[in-house]
């Protein structure tokens, strides 16, 4: 008797926005980014205190926007991508709402325990609810990656989830850190997971970047004939980027001789840079989408040319840090974050809300005010520094007043995603 294959039932969730991991956790990560930058300029003038008792204000900054703000868009990113790579279908509904709540909770934990705000009689209540959240947040994104890689044998997935794996071991030094008021092993757990994030970035912009650009250049002439655009990829730039980046990664974490640093920051620079030549297409300035992801990267080459030169111009490691901060998380997350959520709600990637452009307009501002025009002029430091935060919260209100409402609602063709 011959079997009967039944159709399986459709994915459905309560609402739009639980529909596929990047509408949450994008419009979390903005919304996010816009708040936590408020408070940040408040702490910075003076207006709002930071317990520097419990926790340095600058580290408390620096957790929050590696292990809050850029942790949301990778796993928005990745639990969207896995599903297309895979074919398997990611957490939504509910199950997408509880890796979710684990965020959040980290997220509102860490800022009350920030503020001082003392739970039951103890100050550190808040330390450890945020620790148990952000274990389970980055535990359950990685499950659901493992377990999706695993069904299909795409075995070359796993280097991916062995950075979510050294993410949350960074994340836990930053708690043993404050746990033991021991600053040193908090600052390494920070730069770690930033150097973590900066290697996925890399990785997964190494994949996107041309692919977008080929889509995105690839047309139809008016005969009917398709037109594609194939730009140059290479296995050992691959291979050079990855060894230089680790090479680079250990030094300045953990032995940085000025020499090495200077050695290995201008060889990520100079490989990347070949990189960057061989995406090239005169194409890209025409469409917002394509020159913002071309300019995050060539930002965060400029950025590995800073570190390279900081141990003899004297100017602060602070800068180098900001500069590939800003272009490898900031410009890079917001461009991939337009580009996808156009994308992936059934929207054309060829017609963006016209705020778009001024979005990567100020997130380079941006980049130049924290890091360009500080090299020139430190007399004004305090003002170029309000100027990029101003600028930082100015670009994902408009994303917020552009992007979250598509994010909300249902697809126009009325598929799920």
């Amino acid at each position: 008797m011959q079997s009967i294959n039944l159709p399986s039932k459709p994915p459905s969730s309560p609402h739009p926005i639980l529909n596929l991991s990047f509408r949450l956790f994008f419009s979390a990560a903005t919304l996010f980014a816009v708040v936590t930058m408020v408070l940040w300029a408040f702490v910075f003038t003076g207006h709002t205190d930071i317990d520097a008792q419990v926790l340095n204000p600058l580290y408390w900054h620096g957790h929050e926007m590696i292990y809050g703000y850029a942790l949301a868009v990778v796993a928005g990113f990745l639990l969207t991508a896995v599903k297309t790579w895979t074919g398997v279908m990611m957490p939504h509904g509910y199950k997408l709402l509880g890796i979710f709540a684990c965020w959040l909770l980290a997220r509102l934990s860490w800022i009350a325990f920030g503020m001082g705000i003392v739970v039951a009689g103890n100050s550190a209540l808040l330390l450890y609810v945020a620790a148990v959240c952000d274990f389970l947040f980055i535990a359950s994104m990685a499950f659901a990656i493992f377990r999706a890689v695993w069904q299909v044998k795409q075995y070359k997935q796993m280097g991916i989830l062995a950075k979510l794996a050294l993410l949350m071991l960074g994340n836990g030094l930053c708690y043993w850190g404050i746990i033991n008021a021991d600053m040193s092993i908090m600052k390494t757990g920070m730069y770690l997971g930033f150097y973590l994030i900066i290697g996925l970035v890399l990785t997964i912009g190494r994949r996107v970047v041309p692919f977008f650009i080929e889509r995105g250049l690839s047309t139809t002439n008016a005969k009917g004939v398709a037109e594609t655009v194939t730009l140059y990829n290479s296995k050992v730039q691959d291979i050079a980027s990855l060894l230089l980046f680790l090479a680079f990664f250990i030094v300045d974490l953990f032995y940085p001789h000025p020499y090495l640093l200077t050695i290995t920051a201008l060889g990520v620079a100079i490989v990347n840079i070949i990189r960057l030549v061989g995406w090239y297409h005169r194409g890209i300035w025409q469409k917002p989408l394509l020159w913002s992801l071309y300019i995050a990267f060539l930002g965060m080459c400029l950025s590995f040319m800073l570190y390279a030169l900081q141990p003899w111009l004297g100017f602060s490691h602070s800068l180098a840090v900001h500069g590939l901060a800003i272009s490898g998380i900031g410009m890079m997350t917001v461009a991939m974050m337009t580009r996808v959520s156009l994308g992936h709600t059934g929207r054309s990637i060829h017609n963006p809300p016209k705020t778009t452009t001024l979005m990567y307009g100020l997130m380079v501002l941006v980049f130049a005010s924290r890091v360009l025009l500080p090299l020139v002029d430190m007399s004004h430091y305090l003002l170029w520094i309000m100027i990029a935060q101003g600028a930082w919260i100015a670009c994902f209100m408009l994303f917020c007043i552009s992007y979250v409402p598509m994010l909300a609602r249902p697809r126009p063709d009325g598929l799920f995603g």
